[in-house]
């Protein structure tokens, strides 16, 4: 009932800026006649032919014009914005939620994630059908040029969240927190999150760490603020690691691991992602959670994978790490149209009369 309310409230006050349309006057049923003339006889019920009634419209034909629920609905044409309440519906709901990632996890199905940055790639992905588009702080090393994750602010988040999310809108959006946008004290992590909900329009957000973060992750949570955790090779730490290196492989480090997920599961994360731990370790985490793991660079008993859009597609064939695999190699594909652009514009030959007004 809140539901039809609030969808009846919008449509109301769209309705204020437009002028109704004049109902057609019904049509009479049967013509008058004469008074000259007498009545004619009825015809009997077996001469008269009652005309078909319509055949229901089926859910394709509904969702094709314009309700993606299957049940039709109210058509209001001359607001020109939405066709019906049905797909006003639709559009308010149509994003995935946790409850979708949950009930993928449920039922063992994979989890498909990819890390975006910008409008163009998440159109993309959307149109590809994947689950979730986490917007990381990896687009210090992608868009900015830098050498770790480490230089990237909120302001960055925010702006990269926004663009994604113009660019797509069914994929599930996680923002990362990057480096010292919580480290420093939970009231500030908490407004930094509460920045990527509101200003960047993110779902959920994801954040580096174990049990050190997993009073904050209880905070994010209980004020409604999704989290995502991060384990394994954490980014933000590659100065305190002395590198990029593979993590938990002495079984001690396995079982903290191990210990740091049941922590974050217990504070409220509702996904977590693993990064360059062996397979047989993430496998043991995934065993021991009932939230869904994401690996990268963790083997394939994680309950989804992820990857950077750039990286999948062979877009830096100088960007080499094993749990890399390239699908594409636009690098050969862009730098060969880039080489022909410039030779048709030096030749002269392009514009020519097709691409010319």
């Amino acid at each position: 009932v809140l539901e039809f309310d609030v969808v009846l409230v919008l449509v109301l006050d769209l309705d204020l800026d437009f002028e109704p349309e004049p109902e057609p006057e019904p049509e009479p049923e049967f013509e008058s006649e004469p008074e000259s003339e007498p009545e004619p006889e009825p015809e009997s019920e077996s001469e008269s032919e009652p005309e078909p009634e319509p055949e229901p419209e089926t859910e394709t034909e509904t969702r094709g014009r314009g309700c993606t629920c299957g049940r039709g609905g109210v058509g209001w044409r001359r607001l020109g914005i939405f066709r019906n309440l049905c797909s006003l519906r639709a559009v308010m709901s149509q994003r995935n939620t946790i409850r979708d990632i949950h009930r993928l996890y449920r039922d063992g199905t994979p989890i498909t994630m990819v890390t975006a940055y910008d409008f163009t790639f998440a159109r993309l992905v959307e149109k590809a059908g994947l689950d979730v588009i986490l917007v990381g702080d990896s687009l210090g090393n992608v868009i900015q040029g830098q050498d770790t994750t480490v230089p990237v602010t909120v302001d960055d988040i925010v702006y990269h969240t926004r663009a994604v999310m113009r660019g797509s809108q069914t994929a599930h959006v996680v923002a990362d927190l990057p480096f010292m946008s919580y480290q420093a004290g939970e009231d500030e992590g908490m407004r930094n999150a509460g920045r990527l909900l509101k200003e960047g329009q993110a779902q959920a957000v994801k954040l580096e760490g174990g049990r050190a973060v997993a009073g904050l992750v209880d905070r994010m949570t209980t004020a409604g603020i999704p989290v995502v955790g991060h384990l394994g090779l954490t980014p933000q730490s590659v100065h305190a690691f002395g590198g990029y290196r593979v993590q938990g492989r002495e079984e001690e480090a396995a079982d903290e691991l191990i210990e740091d997920a049941r922590a974050l599961e217990d504070a409220g994360a509702y996904m977590l992602v693993l990064e360059m731990v062996p397979a047989d370790l993430a496998e043991r985490v995934t065993d021991a959670l009932s939230i869904p793991t994401i690996g990268i660079g963790a083997g394939a008993a994680t309950s989804g994978q992820v990857l950077v859009i750039q990286d999948l597609l062979g877009m830096n064939e100088d960007f080499k790490p094993r749990f890399v695999k390239r699908f594409a190699h636009l690098e050969e594909t862009i730098v060969g149209a880039l080489n022909a652009y410039g030779d048709e514009v030096r030749a002269r030959s392009f514009p020519d009369d097709e691409h010319t007004y």
